[in-house]
């Protein structure tokens, strides 16, 4: 949890950097406007991005973010599957078990990595561990067995959860702070219409286009994590499922398998 920490931590010192430096070096260069003294009249899409006043970066870092986010995860939870199909994997373990090999099942883990080989592994180390010990019947031996399963499981599975409060934070917070944009350039329309009395051209287009370019990255970046907030979301309850569904096997396969032929007796 701490590394994870860590990570938000630089992930947004670096998304505040990076925002301001392109706002003001890319979004903000004299190529992009027609007067570059003062920095108006755009002439493309990346003056009018400019034109969106100080609210801009803050959208911009939000959007890094969940980009930042998005590969983060897609990075973890491709390690978390492990190096090959997980079913596959699953149906050779129960092979190794029913022929009566540990050895090869706590191979097939090593081989495979990730989060259900790790829970498998852990399962059927402290099973080995336990074949010897005459101080406890089949049935307690057994209830150990799944009680490191649970811990394993405790242990693997906020990983794979990770980071998505961050996307569900920035889907919430994204159009509120593109709803603050567009009102301070809104104030600052009406604001040029208050002081000069009539509607001034360039006022109010500075004013409408920090609003409308405000909300359109407000939009923007929530639809974004919103998507991949629940498409990882779904990944994630898979993942859970197929955990669930290799622990309920796993211990079958130990009761049936090797308590059937009394390895466990006391």
């Amino acid at each position: 949890m701490k590394n994870n920490s860590l990570f938000v931590t630089v992930t947004i010192i670096t998304a505040f950097v990076a925002a301001v430096l392109l706002y003001m070096f890319v979004f903000g260069a004299a190529a992009h406007f027609a007067d570059p003294a003062v920095k108006e009249h755009p002439k493309d899409i990346m003056g009018i991005i400019y034109t969106g006043g100080v609210i801009v970066p803050l959208l911009l870092m939000l959007t890094i973010m969940v980009f930042t986010f998005i590969i983060e995860r897609f990075f973890s939870l491709g390690k978390a599957k492990g190096s090959g199909d997980l079913g596959k994997f699953l149906h050779e373990i129960e092979t190794s078990l029913n022929a009566g090999n540990i050895d090869a099942a706590l191979d097939l883990c090593n081989k495979q990595r990730g989060t259900v080989a790790n829970i498998v592994r852990a399962g059927l180390e402290r099973f080995k561990e336990l074949r010897s010990e005459n101080r406890l019947d089949a049935e307690r031996k057994m209830a150990e067995v799944k009680r490191t399963i649970e811990e394993a499981m405790s242990i693997e599975t906020p990983l794979l959860e990770r980071n998505l409060v961050g996307l569900s934070t920035i889907a919430s917070i994204s159009t509120m702070v593109g709803l603050l944009g567009t009102v301070l350039g809104m104030i600052r329309s009406f604001r040029a219409l208050g002081e000069q009395g009539a509607a001034s051209a360039t006022g109010l287009s500075i004013g409408i286009s920090e609003a409308l370019v405000n909300t359109a990255f407000g939009i923007f970046g929530a639809i974004i994590a919103i998507v991949f907030y629940n498409f990882f979301t779904t990944k994630v309850d898979g993942f859970i499922y197929m955990i669930d569904e290799a622990s309920l096997n796993l211990v079958e396969t130990l009761n049936t398998r090797f308590l059937g032929k009394g390895d466990y007796a006391a």
